[in-house]
């Protein structure tokens, strides 16, 4: 059966109880960095991270470059780097490290790592060997680790790809969107499927374990027909994961021309796209994990099995990265529009090591912040969240949290009821994007709205 035959959604995944709007907010991380503010006074890292755990880390290195701007982004990134501005980057990517490295004991230990971006692979593959450098500097011993990389086709080339396989690469995802050469121009997004199949290539070329491929659907001028096609594309390098993300048009990107609010025939259409991706990809022997990500299921598993991101720090370097503790989320400035990013970008290159010894803007992480991420980061995982966990770390149920949000959800249908463990139905996943957002915190809902973009 090819996924264009398949039929169209049910009435109960096309339209949700009460009308809610599927396409809300991606969570990718609690709180989003919208809901920063400039720290004052500015904590040292050492205070930050003096009474944190150091046993299982989490290292992210960010880089803020990329060949080209793609139309839905809104990403911390710039288009090119002139004037040898990815070897001051970097120089000031060691200052930072340095700086970081001072705070964290001895013993600290990273059981994570990832470059992301932005493209990390904008960087040569001289400037590659210095990134992971600057990685192993921190105490990260990247052979020994899962090491996730992300990358463009035009920017995956073979010499780039060599360092990183060598250096200890278990993971490269890369960025493909659509095997459409019309759609990927719909999506101001320049490329050539011929260009994106010897990516590819490349990649499987050398041997890294776990090749991600990143797919969108919603793209104007996208049909049934045309996303099969970009599937079916896909599936023929079988690769080990795919991420299916529904198209957002975000203030100041390139797609932010389509006025107007709520769409409620855009959002049944891309639900029509989501069911019929999830199920060819589950026909073809891939498992669901989250709304977005699948992995086939005879796929090697790369992460470390104690590695929990919902309770263990991070720690970011690169003027876009995060950075977790506790008790407070940091990072440097954000914005999209390009002369902003450039500005901060500049600030970043321009610092000193004390410059970097403490943090510039960030989050306050309260016990009911803390309650919100994890409950957000399990419960929105195909496998839920066990009750167990939850009362371990906050000491009670979390209906005595959540009992409002919980009960509306399994009205909705998004959730299931007993057992051990709270769990998303079929629907509740569709709706992933809708759930997530329903746990901002009245703070974090306040502080994002005052947020001006720019």
């Amino acid at each position: 059966m090819t996924i264009a035959s398949l039929p169209m959604p049910t009435a109960a995944l096309a339209v949700a109880p009460e009308h809610v709007a599927p396409y809300q907010n991606y969570v990718y991380a609690y709180p989003h960095k919208t809901a920063y503010r400039p720290l004052n006074p500015r904590p040292a890292l050492t205070d930050l991270w003096a009474d944190e755990p150091q046993d299982s880390l989490s290292l992210y290195l960010h880089i803020p470059f990329c060949e080209v701007r793609c139309g839905f982004c809104n990403l911390f990134t710039r288009v090119g780097a002139p004037d040898e501005l990815t070897t001051r980057y970097l120089d000031a990517l060691e200052r930072q490290a340095e700086a970081t490295r001072e705070a964290l004991v001895p013993t600290a230990h990273f059981a994570t790592a990832a470059f992301g971006g932005g493209t990390p692979t904008y960087l040569t593959a001289a400037e590659l060997e210095r990134l992971c450098d600057i990685a192993e500097s921190m105490g990260a011993d990247l052979r020994a680790v899962p090491l996730s990389v992300e990358a463009s086709p035009s920017t995956a080339t073979a010499d780039r790809l060599a360092v990183l396989a060598e250096r200890g690469a278990t993971r490269l995802s890369l960025g493909v969107q659509s095997f459409d050469d019309t759609e990927a121009r719909a999506a101001v997004r320049p490329q050539r499927r011929a260009d994106v199949e010897a990516a590819l290539q490349r990649v499987r070329d050398t041997g890294i374990d776990v090749l991600n491929i990143d797919l969108i659907y919603g793209i104007d001028g996208q049909t049934p027909q045309s996303w099969a096609a970009s599937l079916d594309a896909a599936l023929a390098w079988r690769p080990e994961e795919l991420y299916l993300y529904p198209l957002y048009v975000r203030p100041l990107t390139g797609l932010a021309r389509r006025a107007g609010g709520p769409d409620p025939e855009w959002d049944t259409h891309r639900l029509d796209l989501y069911r019929r991706g999830r199920d060819h990809l589950l026909s073809a022997g891939y498992v669901q994990e989250s709304m977005r990500m699948f992995r086939r299921a005879d796929a090697p598993l790369v992460g470390p099995d104690d590695y929990a991101c919902q309770t263990d720090g991070m720690i970011g370097l690169g003027c876009g990265a995060r950075s977790y503790t506790r008790d407070l989320h940091y990072s440097f400035d954000y914005a999209v529009g390009a002369h902003e990013v450039r500005a901060i970008i500049d600030d970043y290159v321009s610092g000193a090591v004390d410059d970097f010894r403490r943090a510039v803007v960030g989050h306050a992480m309260t016990e009911d912040e803390a309650r919100r991420r994890h409950l957000l980061q399990s419960v929105l995982q195909a496998a839920g969240m066990p009750l167990p966990d939850y009362r371990a770390r906050f000491g009670s149920d979390p209906r005595d949290h959540f009992g409002g949000e919980i009960d509306r959800w399994a009205d909705r249908g998004w959730l299931r009821s007993g057992g051990d463990r709270l769990q998303l139905t079929e629907l509740g996943m569709a709706y992933s994007d809708a759930l997530g957002p329903e746990l901002f915190s009245p703070r974090v809902r306040a502080a994002m709205a005052e947020y001006e973009g720019r």
